[in-house]
């Protein structure tokens, strides 16, 4: 049994007015622009709640899953969460001054830098990361296990598209 929503209805008055295109497209990226605004706005709520904002979010989660000693150079988090060095060097700016992450000499190159996760960072980014999971599994409950796999294995490819 399918249930209608507003793309339903947005694609339906765009088919009365241009019964020419096939409207097909609509009905997945419709969906997920929409799916992806919700969930923006989820995640903002839960990060808000851990007193992170989502780009803090990105640069400490990629230090955390690092590994110990959960460092990373500018550089390669430039590359893990996809925005310029300027970029990157305010944001190291602005959690240095939170302390949530701290600049040391890279003892390989001491020109070189890395960038460690505090105590107070991983404390903060696992209390996020504890958070929105368990606010991103309720929407997903209304699919079983097995969808719920099949859809992740549909968006890999489908993502591996845009890539």
């Amino acid at each position: 049994m399918t249930t209608s929503d507003e793309v339903d209805l947005i694609i339906d008055a765009w088919a009365r007015v241009r019964p020419d295109i096939d409207f097909a497209p609509l009905d997945v990226f419709s969906r997920l622009r929409r799916i992806s605004r919700r969930l923006d706005r989820l995640r903002a709520d839960a990060f808000r709640h851990a007193d992170l904002e989502i780009w803090e979010f990105d640069v400490l989660s990629t230090l955390r899953r690092a590994g110990d000693p959960f460092q990373l150079s500018p550089k390669d988090l430039v590359a893990a969460t996809m925005v310029t060095s300027g970029t990157m060097t305010n944001r190291l700016d602005r959690l240095m001054e939170r302390a949530l992450v701290e600049r040391h000499s890279d003892p390989r190159d001491g020109r070189a830098a890395l960038i460690r996760i505090t105590p107070a960072g991983v404390e903060r980014v696992d209390a996020a990361m504890s958070l929105l999971v368990q606010v991103e599994r309720g929407p997903l409950e209304v699919l079983s296990a097995q969808q719920q796999a099949e859809l992740a294995e549909l968006l890999r490819i489908l993502g591996a598209e845009f890539a």
